[in-house]
């Protein structure tokens, strides 16, 4: 098969699961920032460009690139998934743990000067 002809999307799928669950690994411990969303994003574009065997200099669009494979953007919402799964899982909890003290931020202590940093809470809310 020469490099100009594009991979059957199907034959490839096992070698970008196998990424992606790398690529995701603990994401529900994770605060997500918006540079983070698109390194992800820019992570889940580049490995279908891989399989579809599209180089950067053709110039081909994100979205050119997801209608060829038949696909839409997954990444970011199974990272959202995982993590409100984890939410709801911590939150069932009996009794009062220290994860979950520290998940509804009830932590006895007074806080840091300067701007709130992004809470872990906060992207659940979002």
């Amino acid at each position: 098969m020469e490099k100009s002809q594009h991979a059957d999307f199907n034959e490839n799928t096992t070698n970008e699961s196998a990424s992606v669950s790398v690529a995701i690994y603990a994401c529900e411990s994770w605060t997500r920032r918006k540079n983070e969303e698109a390194r992800l994003d820019a992570f889940e574009i580049k490995g279908l460009r891989k399989i579809l065997w599209v180089s950067w200099t053709v110039k081909k669009t994100n979205e050119w690139v997801l209608n060829k494979a038949g696909v839409k953007r997954e990444l970011l919402n199974a990272v959202k998934v995982r993590k409100l799964a984890y939410y709801g899982h911590t939150m069932r909890k009996q009794g009062s743990c220290l994860e979950k003290e520290i998940m509804q931020g009830t932590m006895p202590d007074a806080r840091r000067r300067g701007r709130p940093c992004r809470a872990w809470m906060d992207n659940i809310k979002t």
